[in-house]
């Protein structure tokens, strides 16, 4: 029932995403089929090319989606973060079903069929569409069947890239632990894959002739001269945040924003950021210094702060606006009743019981140059086995029922308080000082000094415990980051 009221109270937003799910298929089903059944065509007519291009198309299937995703990402023209690319992934991985069974279905027509047609003077061409399609045209349906279940699935990733639909949903609930929320877009996801499949099996049924191919092309203009591009990484702060950015643009401009949250890792944002295909977004000093800068990590904040600042404006064409008031650093996490069974208060004090508990870092955090290598050598910490790698959300969770005792997280982050957790604290000074700030592009500001002025305005406004009240609202209350956002920004 608390999934349905979700739903329910959502119900304009479930619309708006389920219908940019719905369209992100649709595109890419069109297009997939436009390739595919000329391709299965070829191969007919040419066998000795058939193999390397059902070879092309295996291994494109065997690619993991968010793999495909992340690959995508940097290409010029096909790439980058929103629906194209979303559109470009769903379309490699729809081609092999329509291809096989365009293919086989061709192939399969009986011998006999063909000479009669040939007897009777008919050309190639006119023995393909006249005999061979129409005698084939079920197995093809079907292949487009199984390509259009397998693009719905794998639409779902596309949240990822900015691409939004229904994956959006299920990345937010992740991200707050949140089993209501990943209900909502995992539940009517299903039920368009079983839409698609019924209703394309009925039209399969029904109709025995040749469809006939629509080409549908949509163009969409995204021009930055009346629109501005917010991002945010993958986790519920991020998603505030760049909520955050977008609302106060929205009340100090007459500028339209295009929010594209939950877009992934600081490497996402920052080369979506570079290329232009987001405008602004938070970002974290010490991030910035160790993760794109690669340079050494710092303590004292205000130099780390004028460090990346000239770098990525002379680098980059990016602006680090004024910080927004907090520092959320790495923080060390164990379960609070373990502390105060053990009397933890520090890292150095936990030091000692790590030999025999199990860690449980997020992907960025055990690469990082501030992050699981330094951490271990800083504080000579030792592990019965390699740390167990996954999503920084689910760690929460996982320490909190007891399947790993020692984590990395976010100091600001309320999932913390919510699961019964605790920050121990970093007292050898291991992790560099993370101020948020938001990003901007200079471009952006030289076009549109209002928005600099924006955010300006927000400059030393949010302290640590204020942006964790603002998680803990959305992390352990459930509510929406719009609204929590929205409360805020009344408050001054």
């Amino acid at each position: 029932m608390n999934v349905i009221d979700f739903m329910w109270t959502h119900r304009s937003e479930m619309l708006g995403l389920t219908m940019e799910h719905l369209l992100m298929v649709g595109v890419s089903i069109l297009i997939a089929t436009g390739i595919g059944l000329p391709l299965g065509i070829f191969m007919t007519r040419h066998s000795s090319l058939g193999r390397p291009i059902m070879t092309i198309a295996n291994v494109v299937q065997t690619v993991p989606s968010l793999a495909l995703f992340g690959f995508l990402i940097p290409l010029p023209f096909i790439g980058g973060i929103g629906a194209r690319t979303a559109i470009v992934a769903l379309v490699l991985y729809s081609l092999l079903p329509i291809i096989r069974n365009t293919f086989t279905g061709i192939s399969g027509v009986d011998p006999a069929i063909r000479e009669a047609g040939r007897g009777m003077g008919m050309t190639d061409g006119q023995l393909l569409w006249k005999v061979e399609i129409p005698l084939s045209l079920g197995v093809i349906f079907a292949g487009i069947r199984v390509a259009t279940v397998i693009a719905v699935g794998v639409a779902t990733i596309a949240a990822a890239v900015g691409a939004g639909g229904l994956g959006m949903y299920i990345f937010r609930g992740v991200s707050m632990v949140d089993s209501r929320v990943i209900l909502a877009g995992a539940i009517p996801a299903a039920a368009l894959a079983l839409i698609a499949d019924f209703g394309l099996g009925a039209v399969e049924r029904r109709f025995s002739k040749l469809f006939v191919l629509l080409l549908c092309v949509l163009l969409t203009s995204c021009s930055h001269a009346d629109r501005i591009v917010v991002g945010s990484k993958n986790f519920t702060e991020q998603v505030i945040l760049g909520e955050l950015l977008a609302q106060q643009i929205e009340r100090k401009t007459d500028l339209k924003v295009d929010r594209r949250l939950n877009l992934g890792g600081t490497l996402v944002c920052h080369d979506a950021l570079i290329a232009g295909q987001i405008d602004t977004y938070v970002e974290y000093t010490g991030t910035g210094l160790t993760a794109i800068l690669k340079l050494p990590p710092s303590s004292d904040s205000v130099q780390v702060y004028d460090t990346v600042k000239a770098a990525y404006e002379s680098r980059f064409g990016v602006e680090w606006t004024e910080p927004l008031g907090f520092n959320n650093t790495f923080a060390i996490i164990v379960r609070k009743a373990d502390a105060q069974r053990l009397n933890l208060k520090t890292i150095s004090d936990a030091a000692p019981y790590t030999a025999k508990w199990v860690a449980a870092f997020g992907y960025e955090f055990i690469e990082r140059q501030d992050g699981y290598p330094g951490l271990v050598r800083a504080y000579n910490l030792r592990f019965p086995a390699e740390p167990r790698v996954m999503d920084l959300g689910l760690t929460y969770k996982a320490a909190a029922e007891r399947q790993v005792d020692f984590i990395a997280g976010n100091s600001t982050d309320g999932l913390i308080d919510a699961l019964g957790l605790t920050v121990l604290e970093d007292d050898k000074h291991y992790f560099p000082p993370y101020d948020a700030a938001p990003l901007i592009r200079s471009a952006v500001v030289m076009k549109h000094p209002e928005v600099r002025a924006a955010l300006k305005e927000l400059g030393g406004k949010i302290s640590a415990e204020q942006m964790r009240r603002m998680n803990y609202a959305v992390d352990g209350e459930h509510r929406d980051a719009k609204d929590v956002v929205r409360d805020f920004l009344k408050s001054f």
